[in-house]
Protein backbone atom coordinates (compact mmCIF):
# COMPACT_ATOMS: atom_id res chain seq x y z
CA UNK A 1 0.00 0.00 0.00
CA UNK A 2 2.73 1.90 0.91
CA UNK A 3 4.26 1.93 -2.47
CA UNK A 4 1.28 2.43 -4.62
CA UNK A 5 1.08 5.71 -2.69
CA UNK A 6 4.85 6.62 -3.21
CA UNK A 7 3.98 5.76 -7.19
CA UNK A 8 1.03 8.27 -7.01
CA UNK A 9 2.72 10.96 -4.92
CA UNK A 10 5.74 10.56 -7.50
CA UNK A 11 3.37 10.63 -10.19
CA UNK A 12 1.54 13.92 -8.66
CA UNK A 13 5.10 15.57 -8.74
CA UNK A 14 6.28 14.67 -12.05
CA UNK A 15 3.16 16.14 -13.50
CA UNK A 16 3.42 19.40 -11.42
CA UNK A 17 6.96 19.42 -12.98
CA UNK A 18 6.12 18.95 -16.46
CA UNK A 19 3.11 21.61 -16.20
CA UNK A 20 5.39 24.74 -14.44
CA UNK A 21 8.07 23.32 -17.26
CA UNK A 22 5.73 23.66 -20.25
CA UNK A 23 4.27 27.48 -18.75
CA UNK A 24 7.72 28.42 -17.52
CA UNK A 25 8.34 28.20 -22.11
CA UNK A 26 4.96 30.13 -22.40
CA UNK A 27 5.89 32.82 -20.64
CA UNK A 28 9.68 33.34 -21.91
CA UNK A 29 8.76 33.42 -25.21
CA UNK A 30 9.42 36.52 -26.58
CA UNK A 31 6.36 39.03 -27.49
CA UNK A 32 5.68 40.27 -30.78
CA UNK A 33 5.59 43.93 -31.18
CA UNK A 34 2.47 45.16 -31.38
CA UNK A 35 1.54 46.54 -34.91
CA UNK A 36 -0.34 49.39 -34.83
CA UNK A 37 -3.70 49.37 -37.54
CA UNK A 38 -3.23 50.34 -41.03
CA UNK A 39 -4.46 53.61 -41.41
CA UNK A 40 -7.65 53.56 -44.05
CA UNK A 41 -7.01 56.12 -47.42
CA UNK A 42 -9.86 58.28 -47.06
CA UNK A 43 -9.28 59.30 -50.34
CA UNK A 44 -6.96 61.10 -53.56
CA UNK A 45 -5.58 64.37 -53.73
CA UNK A 46 -3.51 66.21 -56.65
CA UNK A 47 -3.02 69.53 -55.76
CA UNK A 48 -1.10 71.68 -58.98
CA UNK A 49 0.71 74.99 -58.93
CA UNK A 50 0.12 77.52 -61.64
CA UNK A 51 2.16 80.34 -63.93
CA UNK A 52 5.56 79.09 -63.08
CA UNK A 53 8.27 80.32 -65.47
CA UNK A 54 8.35 83.92 -64.69
CA UNK A 55 11.17 83.59 -62.03
CA UNK A 56 13.13 80.85 -59.60
CA UNK A 57 11.95 82.41 -56.43
CA UNK A 58 10.45 79.67 -54.82
CA UNK A 59 12.74 76.98 -55.66
CA UNK A 60 14.27 77.00 -51.66
CA UNK A 61 10.67 76.16 -50.69
CA UNK A 62 10.00 73.41 -53.56
CA UNK A 63 13.42 71.77 -52.26
CA UNK A 64 11.11 70.87 -48.62
CA UNK A 65 7.91 69.74 -50.23
CA UNK A 66 8.43 65.96 -50.70
CA UNK A 67 4.48 64.92 -51.92
CA UNK A 68 3.29 64.56 -55.37
CA UNK A 69 2.87 68.04 -57.14
CA UNK A 70 1.91 68.77 -60.34
CA UNK A 71 3.42 72.18 -62.09
CA UNK A 72 1.93 74.10 -64.81
CA UNK A 73 4.54 76.08 -66.62
CA UNK A 74 3.53 78.45 -68.73
CA UNK A 75 4.85 78.32 -72.81
CA UNK A 76 7.42 81.55 -73.92
CA UNK A 77 8.82 82.95 -70.53
CA UNK A 78 12.20 83.65 -69.54
CA UNK A 79 12.33 80.85 -67.17
CA UNK A 80 9.84 78.14 -69.24
CA UNK A 81 12.48 76.13 -69.60
CA UNK A 82 14.51 76.41 -66.58
CA UNK A 83 11.71 75.74 -64.45
CA UNK A 84 10.66 72.66 -66.40
CA UNK A 85 13.63 71.52 -65.96
CA UNK A 86 14.48 72.06 -62.12
CA UNK A 87 10.92 70.96 -61.32
CA UNK A 88 10.93 67.67 -63.28
CA UNK A 89 14.76 66.99 -61.78
CA UNK A 90 12.64 67.21 -58.08
CA UNK A 91 9.85 64.71 -59.09
CA UNK A 92 7.17 67.18 -59.64
CA UNK A 93 4.93 66.06 -62.59
CA UNK A 94 4.82 69.22 -65.94
CA UNK A 95 1.77 70.21 -67.55
CA UNK A 96 1.79 73.09 -70.17
CA UNK A 97 -0.15 76.13 -68.98
CA UNK A 98 -2.09 76.89 -72.14
CA UNK A 99 -3.20 80.93 -71.96
CA UNK A 100 -6.87 80.95 -73.66
CA UNK A 101 -9.23 84.17 -74.10
CA UNK A 102 -10.48 85.18 -71.11
CA UNK A 103 -13.91 86.89 -71.23
CA UNK A 104 -12.70 89.88 -68.93
CA UNK A 105 -10.08 92.34 -70.81
CA UNK A 106 -7.03 91.00 -68.49
CA UNK A 107 -3.67 91.33 -70.53
CA UNK A 108 -2.85 88.54 -72.22
CA UNK A 109 0.03 86.18 -72.64
CA UNK A 110 2.21 85.98 -75.66
CA UNK A 111 0.43 83.16 -78.11
CA UNK A 112 -2.98 83.10 -76.20
CA UNK A 113 -5.49 81.34 -78.00
CA UNK A 114 -8.50 83.28 -79.41
CA UNK A 115 -11.71 82.44 -80.33
CA UNK A 116 -11.69 84.79 -83.88
CA UNK A 117 -8.80 82.09 -84.82
CA UNK A 118 -8.90 80.04 -87.21
CA UNK A 119 -8.20 76.52 -86.59
CA UNK A 120 -4.75 76.03 -88.18
CA UNK A 121 -3.71 79.16 -86.02
CA UNK A 122 -4.96 78.01 -83.27
CA UNK A 123 -3.24 74.13 -83.95
CA UNK A 124 -0.20 76.12 -84.81
CA UNK A 125 -0.05 78.21 -80.99
CA UNK A 126 -0.74 74.47 -79.46
CA UNK A 127 2.37 73.20 -81.18
CA UNK A 128 4.47 75.96 -80.81
CA UNK A 129 3.08 76.23 -77.15
CA UNK A 130 4.12 72.70 -75.87
CA UNK A 131 7.13 72.79 -77.74
CA UNK A 132 8.76 75.21 -75.16
CA UNK A 133 7.91 73.70 -71.85
CA UNK A 134 9.46 70.11 -71.96
CA UNK A 135 8.38 67.03 -70.09
CA UNK A 136 4.72 67.77 -70.33
CA UNK A 137 2.68 64.92 -69.51
CA UNK A 138 -1.06 67.02 -70.04
CA UNK A 139 -2.32 71.02 -70.84
CA UNK A 140 -4.71 72.94 -68.30
CA UNK A 141 -6.25 76.12 -69.02
CA UNK A 142 -4.57 79.49 -68.11
CA UNK A 143 -7.60 81.87 -67.78
CA UNK A 144 -10.03 80.56 -70.86
CA UNK A 145 -13.23 81.65 -69.54
CA UNK A 146 -14.48 82.66 -73.10
CA UNK A 147 -12.64 79.62 -74.92
CA UNK A 148 -13.88 77.07 -72.40
CA UNK A 149 -17.42 77.53 -73.44
CA UNK A 150 -16.56 77.56 -77.24
CA UNK A 151 -17.11 73.87 -78.64
CA UNK A 152 -15.15 74.73 -81.68
CA UNK A 153 -11.77 76.22 -80.70
CA UNK A 154 -11.85 73.08 -77.53
CA UNK A 155 -12.40 70.46 -80.22
CA UNK A 156 -8.75 71.10 -82.18
CA UNK A 157 -7.21 71.66 -78.97
CA UNK A 158 -8.21 68.61 -77.72
CA UNK A 159 -7.86 66.71 -81.22
CA UNK A 160 -3.81 67.87 -80.96
CA UNK A 161 -3.75 66.62 -77.10
CA UNK A 162 -5.15 63.61 -78.37
CA UNK A 163 -2.52 62.92 -80.72
CA UNK A 164 0.18 63.85 -78.59
CA UNK A 165 -1.75 61.18 -75.95
CA UNK A 166 -2.10 63.93 -73.13
CA UNK A 167 -5.01 64.53 -70.85
CA UNK A 168 -6.44 68.00 -70.35
CA UNK A 169 -7.34 69.69 -67.03
CA UNK A 170 -10.00 72.35 -66.75
CA UNK A 171 -9.17 74.70 -64.26
CA UNK A 172 -12.73 75.73 -64.62
CA UNK A 173 -12.74 79.64 -64.80
CA UNK A 174 -16.44 79.44 -66.26
CA UNK A 175 -19.11 77.67 -64.78
CA UNK A 176 -20.64 77.33 -68.74
CA UNK A 177 -17.54 75.42 -69.99
CA UNK A 178 -17.95 72.32 -72.25
CA UNK A 179 -14.39 70.70 -71.72
CA UNK A 180 -16.00 67.72 -70.11
CA UNK A 181 -18.48 66.89 -72.22
CA UNK A 182 -16.30 67.41 -75.18
CA UNK A 183 -13.25 65.58 -73.63
CA UNK A 184 -15.60 62.74 -73.44
CA UNK A 185 -17.09 62.77 -76.67
CA UNK A 186 -13.77 62.53 -78.29
CA UNK A 187 -12.10 60.32 -75.85
CA UNK A 188 -9.89 62.56 -74.41
CA UNK A 189 -8.11 61.70 -70.57
CA UNK A 190 -9.74 64.96 -68.62
CA UNK A 191 -9.87 66.38 -65.00
CA UNK A 192 -10.96 69.66 -63.72
CA UNK A 193 -10.26 71.47 -60.51
CA UNK A 194 -12.41 71.42 -57.72
CA UNK A 195 -11.07 74.20 -55.22
CA UNK A 196 -8.79 77.02 -56.04
CA UNK A 197 -6.12 77.06 -53.21
CA UNK A 198 -5.07 80.58 -52.91
CA UNK A 199 -7.62 82.99 -54.07
CA UNK A 200 -6.56 84.73 -50.85
CA UNK A 201 -2.86 84.94 -50.37
CA UNK A 202 -3.56 84.92 -46.37
CA UNK A 203 -2.20 81.63 -45.07
CA UNK A 204 -5.18 80.82 -42.55
CA UNK A 205 -7.22 81.33 -46.06
CA UNK A 206 -5.00 78.64 -47.58
CA UNK A 207 -5.38 76.29 -44.69
CA UNK A 208 -8.75 76.32 -44.75
CA UNK A 209 -9.46 75.61 -48.19
CA UNK A 210 -6.70 72.73 -48.16
CA UNK A 211 -9.62 71.88 -45.51
CA UNK A 212 -12.29 71.92 -47.83
CA UNK A 213 -10.28 70.13 -50.48
CA UNK A 214 -9.99 67.39 -47.93
CA UNK A 215 -13.55 67.41 -47.15
CA UNK A 216 -14.28 66.96 -50.92
CA UNK A 217 -11.94 64.44 -51.36
CA UNK A 218 -13.22 62.33 -48.32
CA UNK A 219 -17.04 62.58 -49.88
CA UNK A 220 -16.01 61.85 -53.41
CA UNK A 221 -13.03 59.39 -53.32
CA UNK A 222 -10.68 62.51 -55.08
CA UNK A 223 -9.94 66.21 -55.42
CA UNK A 224 -8.31 68.17 -57.56
CA UNK A 225 -7.25 71.62 -55.84
CA UNK A 226 -5.40 74.62 -57.90
CA UNK A 227 -2.69 77.51 -56.14
CA UNK A 228 0.25 79.18 -58.01
CA UNK A 229 3.67 79.51 -57.22
CA UNK A 230 3.31 81.74 -54.50
CA UNK A 231 5.66 81.59 -50.94
CA UNK A 232 2.53 81.53 -49.24
CA UNK A 233 1.18 78.79 -50.96
CA UNK A 234 4.13 77.10 -50.69
CA UNK A 235 5.04 77.68 -46.98
CA UNK A 236 1.30 76.20 -46.24
CA UNK A 237 1.60 73.29 -48.45
CA UNK A 238 4.83 72.57 -46.67
CA UNK A 239 3.31 72.92 -42.86
CA UNK A 240 -0.05 70.95 -44.15
CA UNK A 241 0.66 68.54 -46.21
CA UNK A 242 2.26 65.75 -43.98
CA UNK A 243 -0.49 66.03 -41.25
CA UNK A 244 -2.69 65.20 -44.12
CA UNK A 245 -1.33 62.37 -45.38
CA UNK A 246 -1.28 61.12 -41.64
CA UNK A 247 -4.87 61.40 -41.30
CA UNK A 248 -5.25 58.90 -43.98
CA UNK A 249 -5.13 60.72 -47.46
CA UNK A 250 -3.02 59.89 -50.90
CA UNK A 251 -1.22 62.41 -52.52
CA UNK A 252 -0.76 61.48 -56.26
CA UNK A 253 -0.20 63.62 -59.45
CA UNK A 254 -3.18 65.01 -61.60
CA UNK A 255 -2.15 62.85 -64.02
CA UNK A 256 -3.69 59.88 -61.89
CA UNK A 257 -7.01 61.07 -61.59
CA UNK A 258 -7.50 62.45 -65.57
CA UNK A 259 -9.90 59.67 -66.93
Amino acid sequence: MQKVLKYKIALIVLSLLVVSQCLFIITSRPKKAAVPPAVQLKGKIAIVLDDWGYNLNNMDLVEGIKYPLTASVLPGLTYSEAISDELHSRGFEIILHLPLEPQEKYRLEKNTVMVSQGEEEIRGIVTDDLSKVKFVRGVSNHMGSLATQDPRVMRVIFEELKKRKMFFLDSFASPRSICAELAAKVNLPFAKRNIFLDNNSDPGYIREQLHRLKMRARVKGSAIGIGHDRRNTLEVLKEVMPQIEKEGYKFVFVSELAR
